[in-house]
C-alpha cells in the first residue's frame, strides 16, 4: 500500500474520516455543515451502542495546525458541547473507514465511558494572567521598607554609592518580585478554588505571564467562576491583566491522543 495513504489506485484521493469528539448518545445526530477542511462537510455521528464518535468525511491527509484548521477543529467541539460531555480528540485525527471508528469504541468503551461519566456536564475555563513589572516593583519598593530605604540610600548617594549595594538592592528586589509572583498566584487559585472542580497550571509563556492555568467547573457552577474571576481581577486591576477564555471542552483534563498511522508494506 502507498506509504503517502493519499490516492487510490484509480487516482482518486482516499476518503477517510475526520474525528473530533467522543460523546455518549444512543441516537444518531448530524450537527451541520461545519466540518474541517475545503467546503461544507457535514458533521455526523458514529456509533457503538451508547457511544458515539463526532466524525465529518475528508480526504486522507496531514491537517496543517493553520489557524482556521484548529478553529474549524475547536468550533466542531464548541458546537457538540453545547448539548453533550465530550472527550475531544487530539487535533489531525484521521480514521480510514468507519468500520475502524466503531473498532474504536468497541474496543475503548469502558475508559471512554469512564471519562465521560468524570466529565459529565464539566466545562474547561483558561485564565493567563500577565504583570506590570514596574508597577508591581514600584507597590514593592512602598511596602517593602528595607527595599524602599536601600534604594533612597542610593539614590542620595548616586555618585558614591558601591556596586555592592546596587546588586544587593536587585537582589532583594528580583527575590520580592518572586514572593509576589507566587502570593498572587495563590490568592488567585483560592478565590476561583469554591468555584471549580479541579484545576491544572501549565507553563508560563513569556516574562510578563504569572499564570496559565486551566480550570475545570460544573456547568451549574459556571456563573458563580464568572463572578469569582471578576472579583480577583478587580482586586489586581492595577497591576495584573486577566485574560479569560472559555467555556471550553475539557482540553487539558482528558489525555486522549490517537494518530493516522501510515500503513506499510
Amino acid at each position: 500500500m502507498n506509504e503517502e495513504l493519499t490516492m487510490v489506485e484509480e487516482g482518486r484521493v482516499e476518503e477517510g474520516k475526520y474525528v473530533y469528539c467522543i460523546i455518549k448518545s444512543p441516537r444518531p445526530r448530524e450537527f451541520g455543515q461545519i466540518g474541517i477542511g475545503e467546503g461544507t462537510n457535514n458533521v455526523y455521528t458514529v456509533h457503538f451502542s451508547e457511544l458515539a464518535a463526532v466524525v465529518s468525511d475528508t480526504p486522507i491527509r496531514i491537517y496543517d495546525p493553520t489557524r482556521e484548521n484548529v478553529l474549524a477543529h475547536e468550533f466542531v467541539n464548541e458546537t457538540v458541547m453545547r448539548e453533550y460531555t465530550v472527550i475531544p480528540m487530539s487535533f489531525g485525527t484521521l480514521f480510514r473507514t468507519e468500520e475502524d471508528i466503531v473498532e474504536l469504541l468497541k474496543s475503548t468503551y469502558q475508559a471512554f465511558d469512564d471519562v465521560l461519566e468524570k466529565m459529565k456536564d464539566k466545562i474547561e475555563f483558561g485564565l493567563k494572567v500577565l504583570w506590570d513589572r514596574e508597577k508591581v516593583i514600584s507597590t514593592i519598593e512602598t511596602e517593602n521598607e528595607e527595599i524602599g530605604r536601600l534604594k533612597e540610600e542610593i539614590n542620595r548617594n548616586a555618585q558614591s554609592s558601591t556596586y555592592f549595594a546596587r546588586m544587593q538592592l536587585g537582589r532583594l528586589v528580583e527575590a520580592a518580585l518572586e514572593e509576589a509572583g507566587n502570593r498572587y498566584v495563590r490568592d488567585i487559585h483560592e478565590t476561583l478554588k469554591p468555584a471549580a472542580v479541579a484545576s491544572r497550571s501549565n507553563k508560563p509563556i513569556g516574562d510578563r505571564m504569572i499564570l496559565n492555568a486551566a480550570f475545570l467547573v460544573d456547568r451549574d457552577r459556571e456563573k458563580a467562576f464568572d463572578e469569582a474571576v471578576k472579583e480577583i481581577s478587580h482586586r489586581y486591576e492595577d497591576l495584573l491583566t486577566f485574560k479569560y477564555t472559555g467555556p471550553w471542552p475539557p482540553y487539558n483534563f482528558v489525555n486522549i491522543k490517537l494518530k493516522l498511522e501510515k500503513a506499510t508494506g
